[in-house]
This record gives structure tokens, C-alpha cells and sequence, in this order.
């Protein structure tokens, strides 16, 4: 499922990284999003996700939310 769907606080595993630009794809790789490493939705206001990877927070929209199976 996208993490879009996901719920709060709920840890899960990056499955894969469907982006269709390359640019999105190499900037989710620069945050730590690759396929078997953890992200937890922190919190979630009017299509922007709090995510934490490897111990640090970013800010995601909702097409990057979009992009990632967990």
C-alpha cells in the first residue's frame, strides 16, 4: 500500500519507490528511502506528512506520500 494510507505512528517497511520522474526518485533516496528501511508518519496536516527516517523527521507531500509502498 502507498504510505499515504498509512496511520500515525504506525512503523512499516519501505516495499518500493514508485516515481515515476527521476528527480523524485533520487530526492527520496537522499532522505534515507530505500526499500527494507523504516519510516513512521508522524503526523499528517492537509497533504503534507511529518515522516521519520533513520532517527530524523522531514516534511513529504502528498505525491512523494504517493510514491512510497510500504
Amino acid at each position: 500500500m502507498a504510505l499515504s494510507r498509512g496511520k500515525l505512528n504506525t512503523p512499516y517497511v519501505i516495499q518500493q519507490i514508485h516515481a515515476a520522474q527521476e528527480d523524485l526518485r533520487d530526492f527520496l533516496f537522499t532522505l534515507g528511502c530505500y526499500p527494507g528501511e523504516k519510516i513512521t508518519i508522524l503526523s499528517k496536516l492537509s497533504g503534507h506528512y511529518i515522516v521519520s527516517i533513520r532517527n530524523a523527521r522531514y516534511s513529504i507531500d502528498e505525491s512523494l506520500a504517493e510514491a512510497i509502498f510500504v
